[in-house]
């Protein structure tokens, strides 16, 4: 099996050999497993052409056949994923069944996401006119955990020159999620002279947000 993250194997022998497993269980579970005959049939035809292919020596190829090799597994494989995502799934498969059929059963309980508790701040730039465009960096020297800073949250608020202005990033009341690390604010042409205030708060995959980040600001061009 493959050691990457995909389920299914890489190399065209696992992957064929994987199949064949599929076809001799599969039969016996159709109406179980809720799989149509022609979904049988598709992995049975995928799979004869692919072993006829494969089976040609490497010495007796050429590019005919090298082409037809490639067109054979890239069906094989489309089809082999297209009856894992439709129908492969617990329940009604146990546990046992997917062992049996080469596949590792779902997680059902996968490792907590932590909150974030890193920082993150913004360089601002001017690429137009009424436009402020905030490149987003980690806060060196606050915990990195990739799995928990799953994005962005950037607060950011306008103040002109006769309001007090934000003690942190708790008085800015407008908000934008994002996964970018550079992202574009184009404000109104009458902000234009106001003073844009910015903090930036990562947050996990379920919302959970990290500790505040430092408070930047530039004027609106």
């Amino acid at each position: 099996m493959s050691k990457s993250s995909d389920w299914l194997p890489g190399s065209r022998t696992e992957k064929l050999a994987m199949a064949a497993t599929w076809c001799g269980i599969i039969p016996e579970r159709l109406a179980a497993w809720n799989i149509p005959d022609a979904a049988l049939a598709d992995l049975t035809n995928a799979v004869e052409a692919a072993k006829a292919s494969g089976s040609i020596p490497e010495s007796a190829r050429n590019a005919v056949t090298n082409a037809q090799l490639k067109i054979d597994f890239e069906r094989l494989t489309a089809v082999m994923r297209d009856i894992k995502k439709r129908y492969l799934y617990n329940p009604p498969l146990t546990d046992a069944d997917f062992a049996a059929m080469e596949l590792k059963p779902k997680d059902v309980n996968p490792t907590p996401v932590a909150p974030p508790t890193g920082q993150a701040e913004a360089d601002i730039s001017y690429p137009g006119k009424t436009q402020l465009q905030a490149k987003i960096k980690h806060v060196e020297g606050t915990p990195l955990n990739p799995k928990a800073e799953y994005g962005y949250r950037i607060y950011y608020g306008l103040f002109d020159a006769a309001e007090t202005p934000p003690e942190s990033g708790v008085n800015l009341r407008e908000s934008r999620f994002t996964r970018q690390k550079k992202v574009l604010f184009t404000f109104l042409p009458t902000d234009s002279g106001k003073t844009a205030y910015f903090s930036i708060r990562y947050e996990n995959s379920k919302g959970e947000s990290g500790p505040w980040g430092p408070m930047c600001s530039a004027i609106i061009p």
